[in-house]
């Protein structure tokens, strides 16, 4: 078998970025690429594959700024990328200052493949143009950097992270704050117009040596246990939401794991400053290791991903399992069901409304919620002002038990990037696993503050004889049951994203589940309580809720469903959940079909 050349031009673009490339690494991986491409047979037909995907066009920044694997080429993460992006970043910055200040900003990394490279690298690139950069002294959890922004007082922050991508990805993550952004979205991801400004200002052809690289002068961070460590300060603040003036029982068996990335260190020192201290990390995955040896996929949402914590509770029997994503802004909890004595996770909206309620108790315990507060109430339990939020993908279950407390409760757009912007907001969560639990300490889901009130929760319901999961009976007994589920088609380009989107709204399912489709909302048109996007609602005769939107990290589609249900008597609570479980089954089959599969 044999394979056409490689066209000139892609070997040409494929040579120029080798000779600029800094980092020997790709350089070595590109110039094997380069030649299995002037080969022929099947393998130089791939390569010429793989080179044209990587030269097709540069990666987009973004809301979610950029997220890509690792690798050569203007369609991949590197430090040819990185340099570009930081330069682009701090001219946004300069011109927003427009010469009245100096610009600062702080640069956090997780330990990921190449994240302390692309984070020195920014820092430098950021002294070089004039700015005050600042960077986090080792491999630290998104979260301190997200505090790190508000606590230094900066413009903006940068976190190199891939979050839970896969082992071969890596990211760019952008905050703004100081003096850039007024109001709640001080020390929030960006959003637009903010995205777009930034995007304008990267030359994706800017060549290496027009681009400065500063020897020294950006300050780092002092480590742990040094004075004015940024991490101690961070674990000191976050041990401080605990409230054990109201919730003092610290009784609790916990089994820990990040997921082999750089929470377990911060996560341990919280608990156990807070007075937990029966501790137990899954020695296993203890460890950074960007390779996630242990796991298949490291999200803790993913099949696999959390049994070896699980078979710990199980051997151990522990009271709960805490989990973070490898940069800790996500928490995945595992209970024992009570029925069957096995392990196992609970749903993001299962989490969401445990916390939720637990806020409201905190609420409740420090000044009854719609009353004055306390004196030492801070301005995030100030019960006379305090907003529950979530996004409208996750459950409208959070907006009950806000309602039953006397609450406001706020719909978003999925993302914290908009979450963490509701005015006054003193808890907020979206069914992925995040959870933001101290907005006045960080503007952004933050799995290990979250793990903290979850542990609180824990102890609390143990110390009274309660389980967990008979609390989220309650919830459902007093709300009705409120079943959430998941659909993702994952694809191999963004075309087929908006093939199928265009399916939908050129054929329009009229029924899920056996009941009839009542309103379609375009998302795109946006509302006067959502801003534009991407995505489908649904929602059906009984009250169920379908909205299929693509993804903004990955390419794939997300179906998301909610079954709501009442439940006539304690009883019937087993019954009703069979009967949901069914229903969800048919949306799903539903949706398929709706788009072709």
């Amino acid at each position: 078998m044999t394979s056409s050349p490689a066209p000139l031009e892609l070997l040409a673009a494929a040579e120029a970025w080798l000779a600029a490339d800094p980092d020997p690494q790709t350089a070595a991986e590109l110039r094997e690429l380069i030649d299995r491409a002037a080969g022929d047979g099947q393998p130089a037909a791939a390569a010429q594959a793989d080179l044209a995907d990587r030269f097709a066009g540069t990666l987009a920044f973004g809301t979610a700024g950029l997220r890509a694997a690792l690798g050569a080429g203007p369609g991949r993460m590197n430090r040819v990328v990185v340099r570009r992006t930081a330069a682009g970043l701090a001219k946004f910055l300069l011109d927003t200052a427009g010469g009245s200040y100096v610009p600062r900003v702080v640069v956090g990394y997780d330990a990921r493949h190449n994240s302390a490279a692309f984070a020195t690298e920014s820092a430098a690139v950021f002294t070089a143009l004039g700015l005050q950069a600042f960077l986090l002294p080792a491999a630290l959890p998104t979260p301190v950097l997200a505090y790190a922004v508000k606590a230094l007082d900066c413009d903006a922050g940068v976190m190199v992270t891939a979050s839970h991508n896969p082992p071969q990805d890596n990211g760019y993550k952008v905050y703004l704050g100081g003096r850039v952004v007024p109001g709640e979205g001080r020390g929030a991801q960006i959003v637009p117009p903010y995205d777009a400004a930034i995007a304008a200002r990267i030359d994706y052809a800017a060549a290496l040596e027009t681009i400065p690289l500063a020897p020294s002068g950006w300050e780092l961070l002092p480590a742990s246990g040094e004075p004015g460590s940024i991490e101690d300060a961070y674990v000191e603040a976050v041990a401080g939401v605990a409230r054990p003036d109201l919730f003092p029982h610290r009784k609790l068996k916990i089994v820990l794991t990040p997921l082999h990335g750089v929470g377990g260190r911060t996560l341990a020192a919280v608990l156990r400053q807070a007075g937990f201290t029966d501790l137990h990390p899954v020695q296993a995955q203890a460890d950074p290791d960007p390779d996630f040896p242990t796991v298949a996929f490291p999200n803790p949402e993913e099949a696999g991903a959390l049994d070896l914590a699980l078979a710990a509770a199980e051997e151990l029997q522990a009271d709960i399992v805490l989990a973070n994503d490898p940069d800790a802004d996500r928490l995945a909890v595992a209970l024992k069901v009570p029925e069957t004595g096995r392990w196992a996770m609970l749903r993001g909206d299962e989490t969401g409304a445990l916390l939720g309620a637990h806020m409201v108790a905190r609420l409740r315990a420090a000044g009854t919620p719609g009353g004055a507060p306390t004196e030492d109430t801070g301005p995030a339990e100030d019960a006379a002002t305090a907003v529950f939020a979530n996004s409208i993908v996750s459950s409208r279950l959070l907006g009950k038990i806000a309602a039953a407390a006397g609450l406001k409760h706020v719909q978003t757009l999925t993302g914290f990037k908009w979450i963490a912007r509701v005015p006054q907001l003193a808890y907020g969560y979206e069914e992925a696993l995040g959870y933001c639990v101290a907005p006045d300490l960080v503007t952004d889901k933050d799995g290990i503050s979250a793990a903290l009130l979850a542990a609180e929760m824990a102890a609390d319901a143990l110390a009274a004889g309660r389980e967990l999961r008979t609390d989220l009976d309650e919830l459902q007994l007093a709300h009705g049951v409120h079943a959430t589920d998941q659909l993702s088609v994952r694809v191999g380009s963004l075309d087929l994203l908006d093939a199928m989107m265009k399916r939908l709204r050129d054929s329009p399912p009229e029924s899920f589940g056996g009941s009839a489709v009542t309103s379609i909302v375009d998302l795109t048109e946006g509302s006067a309580g959502l801003p534009p996007t991407e995505g489908l609602q649904y929602l059906t005769r009984d009250d169920s809720r379908v909205i299929i939107r693509p993804s903004g990290t990955e390419p794939k589609l997300k179906c998301y469903i909610e079954v709501i249900r009442p439940v006539p008597a304690a009883d019937l609570l087993e019954q009703v959940h069979a009967e949901i479980g069914g229903t969800i089954e048919l949306i799903r089959e539903d949706i398929s079909d709706a788009l072709g599969l």
